[in-house]
């Protein structure tokens, strides 16, 4: 599968599992952008253009913000094309609350970590319009 020119919010404190995502992801054709915590996810996304991202990867488990609570917030921003972009969990809880807790926080999608290859790109084709 093939994602040139699609561009990922990727939202992960593991500085290990940051350069495993960009390698994946940027083999496939993707352009990345990292942040460390949600608060400044939720800060790209709202100084970010209409179409500037095409999904954002958003782990749960961060510092001074977490998933959930970026989901809600980048949810909440008045420029649709912004608030409504596909966001995927990504979490080493794969219970089905979490599961649950993801999509009610309005996320997309939820993907274990550590996660299949095939089963991430399935996702992301899924969500983002290619």
């Amino acid at each position: 599968i093939s994602f040139a020119g699609k561009k990922i919010l990727l939202a992960e404190d593991n500085e290990l599992n940051q350069e495993i995502a960009i390698e994946i992801l940027q083999s496939s054709g993707f352009d990345l952008d990292v942040v460390d915590d949600g608060q400044t996810a939720v800060e790209r996304m709202s100084t970010a253009q209409p179409g500037q991202y095409d999904l954002i990867l958003m782990d749960i488990q961060m510092p001074i913000m977490n998933g959930y609570e970026a989901t809600r917030r980048i949810r909440e921003i008045e420029e649709p094309e912004i608030a409504n972009i596909p966001i995927i969990a990504m979490t080493a809880n794969a219970f089905d609350e979490d599961r649950r807790a993801a999509l009610d926080a309005g996320m997309n999608g939820h993907l274990a970590k550590p996660f299949d290859v095939d089963e991430l790109f399935e996702m992301l084709a899924s969500v983002i319009d290619r």
